[in-house]
Parts: C-alpha cells; structure tokens; sequence
C-alpha cells in the first residue's frame, strides 16, 4: 500500500483527491493546509509519497520541498499545481521533487504518476515537459551572439586563414575597420584569438558557400 499525504490549501482539492482513491492500493495518510502544518504533520506520520501544491499560506510548497527533501530524503514529492511556468519546475526539480503535474490532469495519469514516484521513477506531465523544452530553446536562443552581416564576413575570411590587411583589401575598407569588428568579434564571442575565432567559424558554419 502506498501512504499517500496531499497539502493543498483547498479542502476541495483534497477531498476530490481522496475521492478518486478507490481502490486500497493508494491511501491518504494525512492532509496539510499550508507548508507550515504539513512540516507538523510529518514528525507524527512518514508517508512514502506527498501530493505537493505550490501555492500555500505561511511556508509555501517550494519551501516545504526544500525542508521536506534534507529532513525525510526517503519521502517522495509529486508537485499538484496550476502553474505551468518554466520558472516554478525548475525550482522545484532543484528544490528535490519527483514529479510535476498539472490540477487539470486525470485520474488515471494522477494515480499512475503516485505510483510512479514511489516507485523511484520521476513524472513530468506531457504539457509540463513541453514548457521546459520551450524555455530551454527560448533561452538557447536569445544566448546566441548577434553578428552583424559585416562580421560574419570577416568571421569567415578570419577562418580562410587571411590576415587584417587581406580581408581589408577584399572588403574594401581600412585596416583599422577590420580592427574594430576582429575586437567586437573576440568581445562577443568571448574568444581570445584569431585562432579561436577561427575554430568557432568552422564549428558554427560560417564558412560554408551558404555564407558567402
């Protein structure tokens, strides 16, 4: 039988939980209206698996993780939210949870998920795993350097191999200009010679015929 604790600041919430608890495989153990009790209610019973919500009065639900996973490490934590942001899961999955869903979910994916987590499995709602992968493209993106269509040139005439006065030449502008943007280049890039801007061009295709 899997000991099951549900925190929620909804009394509604919870008794729609334990309605959905039919069969004598998943049983509550105990309830918690807020962090802060839920703490309380742990020195008194050890379940092997806390249905999580965020957003409680006093001590909230990323607080109680935190405390819950350095005082009852064997304890399993499964997050039951309506916030879907890439924020709160990464601070949860940081915070030590097992599982993340959503209050929209349904009862067979919120009893498979309890009984994943004991089973020492993570479980990440579908739409929850789709705002993580969204965020990390969103933030690989806008850490991606911006080049100028000028810099770009002389990226790829850096990893040809010529030197300042050559691509110049090519280019037609003054030495110094190549100066400024080989300097703009390495500050950007966060690179310390031409031979490392080099490297990036052919690493990053900068010096295939699509460039040119």
């Amino acid at each position: 039988m899997i000991k099951l604790m549900i925190a929620d600041d909804h009394q509604v919430i919870i008794d729609g939980i334990k309605s959905l608890l039919t069969s004598e495989e998943i049983q509550a153990v105990g309830e918690a209206h807020s962090g802060d009790e839920l703490m309380d209610k742990l020195t008194r019973t050890t379940p092997d698996v806390i249905l999580l919500d965020i957003n409680m009065p006093g001590m909230n639900g990323l607080e109680a993780a935190s405390l819950i996973r350095q005082k009852y490490p064997v304890v399993k934590l499964l997050v039951l939210t309506m916030y879907n942001k890439p924020e709160f899961i990464r601070n949860l999955i940081s915070a030590g949870v097992h599982g993340y869903l959503l209050k929209n979910t349904g009862k067979a994916e919120l009893l498979n998920a309890i009984r994943m987590v004991y089973n020492g499995e993570d479980y990440f709602s579908h739409e929850v795993s789709k705002t993580l992968i969204a965020s990390m493209k969103s933030n690989t993106s806008s850490q991606e350097p911006q080049l100028t269509k000028r810099e770009k040139e002389v990226l790829k005439l850096i990893a040809k191999g010529m030197s300042t006065l050559e691509i110049a030449e090519k280019l037609f502008v003054s030495k110094h200009t190549i100066d400024t943007h080989r300097k703009n280049l390495l500050g950007k890039l966060n690179i310390k010679n031409s031979v490392g801007l080099a490297r990036y061009a052919i690493d990053n295709g900068y010096t295939t015929d699509a460039m040119d």
